[in-house]
């Protein structure tokens, strides 16, 4: 039996930084906007004062708290929501739901996620886990290894070969990632690095190679579309908040362009994602 919604939970945007601008108050506002549409009281915990979402009219209950599981548990105690929308507070919003969910709290309240599931993000937060489905559709990912010390790091890096990049999962903005040029740097960075999550991804690092980025939308019966394409105006290693993109691209050829709006729609419908998707590549020059 389908489950009536008369009341959500929607996690804000936050204050503004890279990883989590603007763009998060504006599909947020229309989030709410879509939600009233539909008859449906929402509740919004968002801390930043100065955004759109939280201005009066917007959303039924407005909440100026700390997107953290401990607030939002509070919260979902008074309100009693019978969903939940993780997809539009950037990283904070999205680390907040996995956790809530990792705690049983969702299911101790009956909350339902509404949007991409939460088994979904950690496939896709996760940088193991997200190379390992993408090899199931034989889509290419940089050679990587998941390891959870400065000394595995190491080996890890000396075996693909100089330079390297590391990551981290679940992380706003590329928070402890970066590039390596030898031991020393890899080894202040990985230091850096685990300091903010048990495990992290070395890999080869593209160097020249070209960004170019897809918006995908579907929904949960399988209707998917490419919104847009776009084409950043600085090779891999500029970070895509110090530089610029420009939309649509401008320099793919006919194929290049089909052929990565493809694989972002393929990837899109692999992963189970509904809603809203930014898939980037990095394209030999």
């Amino acid at each position: 039996m389908k489950k009536e919604f008369n009341k959500i939970l929607i996690l804000g945007s936050g204050a503004l930084k890279i990883g989590e601008a603007g763009e998060f108050d504006y599909s947020g506002s229309q989030a709410i906007k879509a939600l009233k549409q539909e008859n449906i009281k929402t509740v919004l915990v968002n801390p930043n004062i100065a955004t759109i979402q939280t201005s009066e009219g917007f959303a039924d209950e407005v909440y100026f708290l700390p997107v953290t599981p401990y607030f939002i548990e509070k919260i979902i105690e008074k309100e009693h929501p019978d969903g939940i929308l993780l997809s539009f507070g950037g990283q904070t919003a999205l680390n907040c739901g996995v956790e809530l969910n990792r705690r049983g709290i969702l299911e101790k309240y009956n909350v339902a996620v509404l949007g991409t599931p939460v088994s979904v993000i950690e496939n896709t937060e996760d940088r193991k886990l997200f190379a390992e489905k993408l090899s199931q559709i034989d889509v290419k990912t940089p050679k990587s290894v998941a390891v959870s010390s400065i000394e595995q790091a190491i080996k890890v890096a000396n075996d693909i070969g100089f330079p390297v990049m590391i990551r981290i999962a679940y992380a706003l903005g590329g928070l402890g990632s970066g590039v390596c040029v030898d031991e020393k740097t890899l080894s202040d960075k990985a230091n850096i690095a685990l300091s903010h999550a048990d495990q992290i991804l070395v890999e080869e690092f593209l160097e020249g190679w070209e960004e170019v980025e897809y918006e995908i939308v579907q929904d949960s019966v399988d209707n998917c579309i490419a919104v847009c394409n776009m084409e950043n105006f600085d090779p891999l290693g500029i970070h895509t908040g110090e530089s610029i993109v420009v939309a649509p691209s401008q320099t793919l050829t006919n194929e290049e362009y089909h052929s990565l709006r493809e694989t972002s729609i393929r990837i899109v419908r692999h992963l189970g994602i509904i809603g809203e998707c930014n898939v980037q590549f990095a394209l030999h020059p």
